[in-house]
């Protein structure tokens, strides 16, 4: 059995996290820490556990084999070097860090550690992600021109229940999220990179609609060398988009609009009725993969629809076989060090207004 120790409830998903822990064969939560006393308290004895006040008294236990980071963002830097050179093996929320320079510096920690490390990146193994990469790998859509991947949700939108939203306020802060939808919603970002690979440039623009310090609207336009392009979007000031990716190429294009996040925000809104049933009729999205290729056979002439195949096993999953097996998430890490500095570099654009280099970003000496 794995024993493993939260650290931090502050992400909105760190309860989620908690409860796959709690659920998955292989692991057992041990113990609490959070740079929120009251919170960790709470949620220590909530499930009966140990809370931690000082975070080197809980990575000092013989006992403790690996830990779930759920801290502010601004503190991954600290808490998870500390946690490698602690030897504890490492789950954390998407970002690594919100600087490339910070990015590298962790996994170099954790790889001079040996510790199983995974970044929560949950849509890379999602089925339609998995069916896109495939057709991409058998060339069915030719050489990429343009890709385009949206997530939002109206979270920063005032219900009657929910006056300022169903975010937590501290989403809001610049110095402790580093920054509001693009780096809490960066999904279409490491997406994009994992379909058209690392860009060699970022533009982005900002917007700023409900008056908070961080963005709550965003596009990020990445530049390649070959003259594809991709497109980000993401909002937390959209009542009713879908997550929906876009891929087109020289051969054929692969269209995905996804069903069902009606229910995933109504975990966070306590009876609101707006983001009830999204597209489930009519013209909505259906969640399947549209594709037109003339490389594909019966999609010649016409749209093919196809279900999503199964996708790959989870992230937490990949994380626990690691542990067990003495085995690398190499690409996983790769493309959470291409997150972070692609955001990093649209931080740097929006703020300037210029485009920015990927080779232009400070690196780990």
């Amino acid at each position: 059995m794995i024993r493993v120790a939260m650290l931090s409830f502050w992400h909105v998903h760190g309860k989620d996290y908690a409860r796959v822990a709690e659920e998955h064969p292989e692991t057992q939560i041990a113990a609490v820490w959070d740079e929120n006393p009251e919170r960790g308290q709470a949620e220590a004895a909530q499930r009966g556990l140990p809370f931690f006040a000082q975070l080197d008294d809980l990575l000092a236990r013989p006992d403790i084999d690996g830990v779930i980071v759920d801290s502010p963002t601004n503190l991954h830097h600290a808490v998870i070097i500390a946690a490698a050179r602690a030897g504890k093996h490492i789950f954390t929320e998407k970002v690594i860090a919100a600087t490339l320079r910070e990015a590298e510096e962790i996994v170099a920690a954790v790889e001079q550690a040996g510790v199983a490390f995974i970044v929560s990146m949950r849509r890379l193994t999602d089925p339609s992600t998995v069916a896109i990469r495939q057709l991409i790998d058998d060339g069915a859509l030719g050489e990429l021109t343009l890709v385009r991947v949206r997530d939002s949700h109206s979270g920063a939108l005032g219900t009657k229940e929910r006056p300022d939203g169903f975010l937590p306020a501290h989403f809001y802060s610049p110095e402790q999220a580093q920054g509001g939808a693009l780096i809490d919603l960066c999904h279409p970002v490491y997406l994009t990179r994992a379909f058209l690979g690392r860009p060699e440039g970022v533009s982005a623009i900002f917007g700023y609609m409900t008056g908070h310090a961080v963005d709550d609207n965003a596009v990020v336009t990445l530049r390649y060398p070959n003259g594809a392009v991709g497109v980000v979007e993401t909002a937390y000031v959209a009542q009713y988009s879908p997550f929906s990716i876009e891929v087109h190429g020289t051969r054929g294009s692969a269209l995905y609009c996804e069903t069902g996040i009606g229910e995933m925000i109504a975990r966070f809104r306590s009876g609101a009725t707006s983001s009830e049933s999204v597209g489930g009729t009519g013209n909505g999205p259906d969640g399947k993969l549209h594709i037109r290729s003339d490389a594909v056979a019966g999609a010649e002439r016409q749209w093919l629809v196809r279900d999503v195949p199964a996708g790959l096993p989870l992230a937490f999953d990949q994380w626990v076989s690691h542990i067990q097996h003495g085995t690398r998430a190499t690409e996983n890490i790769t493309f959470g060090l291409d997150l972070t500095a692609i955001i990093e570099a649209a931080t740097r654009s929006a703020a300037t207004g210029q485009l920015v280099r990927l080779d232009a970003l400070e690196r780990a000496a």
